[in-house]
């Protein structure tokens, strides 16, 4: 019973020294979080995610909305490219297709120019023939009579198929197609070195409009129909040939040291336009209206020689003998005008000094204008257009430049280009 009440008694002492031990350590309160978890609501199933947003200093970015927004735009360039490349080649097939009509074209007016000279001449000269043979046979009525009528007959044909002939100058229409065979075998080609040059940079717009622009001027310049289109065969004065777009000059900021281009170059290039203004173009000018006099004036004589045959074949055997050598020399200098117009084929040699002219035209805007060729490369293009080389070209643009600062001519023989 003792030993009880002493253990009890250490028991109450040890608590007491405990709490004492407590009070004397004080441990700091931690501060109370409230954590609030989300509610998700049950009945509405659908959820909402947002795109992922990165925020830097107060610009937002959608990475994901750019990414698919460059991925259209590639989509789109890409098309437009297929699209471009499609519709040159569209050109292209439209080329190839005139080249080979031009050029068929221009051999059936080539068989044109001789069946009808042939037949216009044997018409006339067996007419004039007829003619003869009546007016020394004139003691027969009768034979007489057939013979007239039937020369008669033949030398107003003549008439209407030389007028016919010499209205569309077959001649003439043969060199038209040569031309524009010629110019749309250069169009192909230039063409073709697009679609070659630009296949990885991709075709633009802008090189499809010139390619269609420089078909429609071709088809303006040498039209296939005889009847609405057909260029004027007597014009009232000598025009260049013009076959190219109208080009608007470029900025001479373009003109860099980088692309070929100097003022020494620019001086040479103006120099050469000069000579071509002064000389060549002029000269060619002045042939061309010698050729087009010429053509009007064998033009109408040859229908009416043989009009003033047929009107004379009909007075033959009516007591006259005038009218049968008025008739039969009438008729043959018909033939012989016909055969030095379309057998000269002077309709021919009009159209190439024409289209000589237009040469020298293009050639001269193409200097005024073309900056986008490296500089190097267009001089010695222009040295081989012309007929020079190199050095004859700077040649003769050096003395042209001393001849007007000196106010004397430059050299006939140096300044002529061809």
């Amino acid at each position: 019973m003792a030993s009880l009440q002493a253990s009890r008694f250490m028991l109450t002492t040890s608590c007491s020294s405990c709490t004492r031990t407590r009070s004397a350590v004080s441990i700091p309160k931690l501060p109370k979080f409230n954590v609030s978890n989300p509610q998700i609501p049950i009945k509405n199933r659908n959820f909402r995610v947002e795109e992922p947003s990165f925020r830097l200093d107060g610009f937002t970015e959608d990475l994901d909305l750019s990414l698919l927004e460059r991925q259209r735009q590639k989509k789109r360039g890409c098309d437009d490219q297929v699209l471009q490349r499609s519709r040159l080649m569209a050109v292209l097939e439209e080329v190839i297709d005139r080249v080979e009509m031009h050029k068929n074209i221009g051999e059936q007016r080539n068989n044109w120019n001789s069946l009808l000279l042939n037949s216009v001449n044997m018409i006339t000269l067996t007419a004039a023939l007829m003619a003869g043979i009546a007016s020394m046979n004139a003691s027969g009525v009768d034979s007489v009579s057939a013979v007239n009528i039937a020369s008669t007959v033949l030398l107003a044909s003549a008439t209407g198929l030389a007028a016919l002939m010499n209205k569309i100058q077959p001649s003439q229409l043969v060199e038209e197609q040569r031309n524009a065979t010629r110019l749309f075998k250069q169009l192909r080609n230039r063409i073709e070195m697009v679609l070659r040059e630009k296949s990885e940079d991709g075709i633009s717009e802008a090189d499809v409009k010139e390619a269609i622009k420089r078909v429609l001027c071709l088809d303006k310049a040498y039209p296939l129909p005889l009847v609405g289109t057909m260029l004027e065969k007597f014009p009232q004065e000598f025009k260049p040939a013009t076959w190219w777009p109208e080009t608007k000059p470029e900025s001479t900021h373009s003109r860099t040291e980088a692309n070929g281009w100097n003022s020494e170059l620019e001086m040479e290039m103006k120099e050469v336009v000069e000579v071509i203004k002064s000389r060549d173009a002029e000269e060619y000018e002045k042939l061309g209206n010698v050729a087009l006099k010429l053509n009007r004036v064998l033009a109408i004589s040859g229908p009416v020689l043989t009009g003033i045959a047929a009107v004379s074949s009909g007075f033959i055997g009516h007591g006259s003998g005038l009218a049968g050598v008025v008739a039969t020399t009438c008729a043959s200098l018909a033939a012989v005008v016909n055969t030095l117009e379309h057998g000269g084929q002077v309709g021919m040699v009009f159209e190439m000094y024409r289209n000589s002219a237009g040469f020298f035209s293009l050639l001269e805007d193409t200097i005024k204008t073309e900056r986008r060729e490296n500089g190097q490369v267009f001089e010695t293009k222009v040295a081989l257009k012309l007929g020079r080389s190199l050095s004859e070209l700077r040649d003769l643009a050096r003395r042209s430049s001393l001849s007007r600062l000196q106010g004397s001519a430059i050299d006939e023989c140096a300044s002529k280009l061809f």
